[in-house]
Parts: structure tokens; C-alpha cells; sequence
């Protein structure tokens, strides 16, 4: 049992379902040219990482093969070395071949989300900064991208653009103001959490004194963004300050120790390099 809380297995069913409807279409030839006989495989990383997937891994094989037995030799969230045998399988020959290709593609496109967000999280340890994702997740793969980040350290923004309003220039300019924007959205959605942009320091005092949920400060330099955080501090009520824009893992740890709260990342979904796996027939080394 992952004690990350994946989404609910009808929506990682779903998703199994699509990616397997793609992959197989009308049927396997060339699985059908291996005998349908009783077989093992191993799941193998091939380089440092940590893993996540293991929901949409086992539903994969679970759909061709209801009677698959996957052993897991790791745990969801494990720091694993390259080389390291994740899991065996028994089953069936041509179902594990069928069910190869999806279950590995969502294996290495969510440990690569998670190892990407377990180093951005390493590189702010101990500054009190959290990382966040962005709305910048593969396209009908957001709920299973953002849990991995939850794998890997990292913490949920809005997951759409449905439970959270978020105020940015285009609405300042419809409403004339920003403080007008704030009270148009209070008044339309009183119950949703609210996170204010702000490009100069005049904002950010007007998005304080009006008051809001978070105040994202996008794209400041390192002077004028150790003044948002001077002001913030000094401030009546307390508001969290989000960094978002031209992060990169190099200048992380200097943007976090300035003191603010939050560094939102879209790179941690959008810039996945896939981890390599691997799943043979037969059994594993050694």
C-alpha cells in the first residue's frame, strides 16, 4: 500500500485503459508469436532514481492478465542505485510482452517526476521554502504527475482551474485595478483559496492590505524579491510568497534563503527525461 494516497484506482484504471487502447489496438501480433505458457519477468532500473508508478505498473498487467503475481522489491517513494531489481512478475508470456510498453512508459514518466522534485526539494532543505508544480503537466496524465511529485517531496498547486482562483495581469486590467480584481473574486468565489500575482512592489503592498491567500511574485530580481520578503514580514497578516519564473535548479537554493515560502516549478512535469527501465523474460541476475 503506497502511503503517498494515489488517486483513486478507477481514475489510474482509466488512464491504464487509454494507454493500453492505444498500444494494442485490434491485438498484439507479435506478442502472438511467443507460446502462451506460464513465464517470469524482472523490472529493471537502469540508473539512479526514485521510484513511482507502481499503481499504473501493476493495473497495466492486472488488465491482460488478471492472474499476474508482481512482487515488489521496493517501496513507492524508494531512493533506488541503477541496477536495482524493482520487482518479478509471473504470469502468462504473451500478456506480459502485451503489457510491457504502457507499463513502463508510466513507471519512467513518474519516477522521472518524482526524481526530478526529490532533487529540487533536496536543494532547499532546511530553508522552511516549499517546492510546488505548476498546471504544466502531459496532457490527461495531471493527477498521475502530481502525485508524483507528491513521491518525490514536493507539494500540489491547484491541480486546475477549478479550485483556486488565481489573479493574474489580464484580470487587474479587466477590473482596473488589482484591488478591484480581489474584491470581484472574493465576492464570485468566497470559498476558493486566492493567489494574487503581483509584478512591482506597489502590488505586492496592495495585494497585503486587501489580503489574499498567497501573492505570487513572478519573475523580481534577487534585490527587489529580498524586499517583497522584508515587506511581507512586516506586514498586518501574514501572507505566504510564491516564486515562480526562470527557476532552475542551479539558482534554487539562493531564491529559497532569501525567505520565501514557496517556488513554484513547472519543469518538474514539463521537462521530464524518462528513467530507464527495462522489463525481461526470465529471471534476474544473480
Amino acid at each position: 500500500m503506497s502511503r503517498f494516497a494515489p488517486p483513486p484506482a478507477e481514475l489510474v484504471e482509466a488512464d491504464v485503459a487509454h494507454a493500453l487502447a492505444e498500444d494494442l489496438g485490434s491485438g498484439d501480433v507479435t506478442a502472438a508469436l511467443l507460446p502462451d505458457l506460464a513465464d517470469g519477468a524482472y523490472l529493471l532500473c537502469k540508473e539512479d532514481a526514485v521510484v513511482c508508478g507502481r499503481p499504473w505498473f501493476d493495473a497495466c498487467h492486472r488488465a491482460l492478465d488478471p492472474a499476474v503475481q508482481i512482487h515488489w522489491h521496493v517501496e513507492e517513494g524508494d531512493r533506488v542505485a541503477r541496477g536495482t531489481v524493482l520487482a518479478t512478475l509471473q504470469g502468462r508470456a504473451r500478456p506480459l510482452v502485451s503489457a510491457e510498453r504502457s507499463s513502463l512508459n508510466f513507471m519512467q514518466t513518474l519516477s522521472a517526476t518524482a526524481t526530478v522534485t526529490a532533487a529540487h526539494v533536496e536543494a532547499v532543505r532546511g530553508t522552511g521554502a516549499q517546492i510546488l508544480d505548476t498546471r504544466k503537466t502531459l496532457p490527461g496524465l495531471r493527477l498521475a504527475q502530481k502525485y508524483a511529485v507528491r513521491v518525490g517531496g514536493g507539494v500540489n498547486h491547484r491541480m486546475g482551474l477549478y479550485d483556486a482562483v488565481m489573479l493574474k495581469e489580464n484580470h487587474v486590467r479587466a477590473a482596473g485595478s488589482l484591488g478591484a480584481a480581489i474584491h470581484a473574486a472574493r465576492a464570485m468565489h468566497p470559498t476558493l483559496p486566492l493567489i494574487v500575482e503581483v509584478e512591482t512592489l506597489a502590488q505586492l503592498a496592495e495585494a497585503l492590505a486587501e489580503g489574499c491567500d498567497r501573492i505570487l511574485i513572478d519573475d523580481f530580481d534577487a534585490p527587489t524579491r529580498r524586499e517583497a520578503v522584508r515587506i511581507a514580514a512586516t506586514a498586518a497578516r501574514r501572507i505566504p510568497l510564491e516564486v515562480s519564473g526562470g527557476v532552475d535548479l542551479a539558482g534554487l537554493r539562493a531564491i529559497a534563503e532569501d525567505g520565501v515560502d514557496c517556488i513554484s516549478i513547472g519543469g518538474l512535469t514539463k521537462h521530464v527525461r524518462a528513467i530507464d527501465l527495462s522489463l525481461k523474460l526470465g529471471p534476474p541476475p544473480g
